[in-house]
């Protein structure tokens, strides 16, 4: 099940957290097919410089570590896949160069490899980003199950990068080859962008991978009412805290506590310590971790979490992640301390909630929505 057979060699691969009985493979078909594509086309030489976007839990990234790619992802979650999975395969770190994409690349790249990410936002940054790195000998794939391939981002590598074709699908997987075109003036990169709270009138910045990214999704707009202040300066942490505006707004309902930010995304965490600075009159109170739900955060020091957990990882959908952050937040807190959470009706949270923590109450709830405490 976690053995991938390529034409570069065969490979042990886990996805990352790692789950008891876990059904699902740490690659997919649209990664097969690239490095078949690859090995079949006579692509690669001794010298070719490699740059590959979005490998989820690195199968294109330790398939590829003789040519010493460097990786670009957004999550921390497949950062540390790829160094579990390097350690696995017993993979020299410095074979593979990680990076977010906050970091600079450079020099020219012989081939450029996608993932296509879900978030077309994403997707239009990362060509806007690469086009400076790539000439026209630059070979561009991009890959993805088909059915997550659609017009929009095909128009969006013609329009950014130049003339673009697709493959014959290969187990319901498609590749996109794109071509520099010099002549073309796409412009730069609209991300960041903003959108105005209602509520307030304040402005928030957000990275091209935010969820939500053009307006305040529902949940946390409910959520807002239900901050509490508390009732000496403690310690707040934002869990997945997004463009950060849960945590903000516990910020200025409690000037006296100290905030922490906490995702596993780097545009995310980068989007909130924005708007801390620009939003709070001291931000200095405020601090920001890239994690993967609450790895590294002492325990037992938390007075208030307040969350409102994702229910995907890529196009994985589940309530895995919640869970883990429902776990992770019971060691954090402080005895009596709180995690505050949103979530769907349907989702069912607080049953996990009463199992991990002894009790969950319910403390406002409207058509689609439910606010819930569980005390340590």
């Amino acid at each position: 099940m976690n053995t991938l057979e390529v034409p570069q060699g065969k490979f042990t691969l886990n996805r990352y957290p790692a789950r008891n009985d876990d059904p699902l493979r740490a690659w997919d078909a649209a990664d097969e097919y690239i490095l078949l594509h690859l090995q079949e086309q006579k692509i690669l030489n001794k010298t070719s410089k490699i740059l590959i976007l979005n490998d989820a839990f690195g199968a294109l990234s330790i398939a590829l570590e003789k040519y010493q790619p460097c990786t670009v992802s957004d999550s921390f979650i497949s950062h540390q896949a790829i160094i579990e999975n390097s350690n696995i395969n017993k993979i020299a770190h410095q074979k593979i160069t990680l990076q977010t994409p906050f970091q600079p690349l450079s020099g020219t790249y012989d081939l450029v490899i996608i993932k296509i990410p879900k978030n077309l936002a994403m997707l239009e940054d990362e060509l806007y980003k690469i086009r400076d790195y790539c000439n026209d000998n630059t070979i561009i794939i991009a890959a993805a199950m088909s059915k997550y391939i659609h017009t929009s981002s095909v128009k969006l590598f013609e329009r950014i990068l130049g003339t673009t074709t697709t493959s014959l699908a290969r187990k319901k997987a498609r590749l996109v080859f794109s071509k520099i075109d010099a002549n073309l003036k796409p412009g730069t990169s609209p991300y960041p962008t903003q959108y105005t709270l209602d509520i307030n009138n304040e402005a928030y910045s957000n990275h091209a991978n935010l969820f939500s990214r053009e307006k305040l999704d529902l949940g946390s707009r409910f959520m807002l009412k239900h901050i509490p202040q508390l009732a000496n300066h403690g310690h707040i942490l934002d869990l997945a805290c997004g463009n950060g505006i849960l945590g903000i707004v516990a910020a200025q309902l409690n000037p006296l506590a100290d905030i922490s930010f906490v995702d596993e995304s780097y545009m995310a965490v980068e989007s909130a310590r924005m708007n801390a600075k620009k939003l709070l009159k001291d931000s200095s109170r405020c601090s920001f971790k890239v994690t993967d739900c609450l790895q590294g955060i002492e325990n037992e020091s938390i007075d208030l979490i307040i969350n409102n957990p994702p229910f995907h990882q890529n196009h994985v959908v589940g309530d895995f992640i919640a869970w883990q952050m429902f776990k992770d937040a019971r060691k954090k807190l402080k005895k009596g301390g709180k995690l505050i959470i949103v979530g769907n009706r349907h989702l069912g949270y607080h049953i996990k909630l009463k199992k991990i923590f002894g009790n969950c109450e319910m403390i406002a709830n409207n058509k689609k929505f439910v606010i819930l405490k569980s005390v340590n």
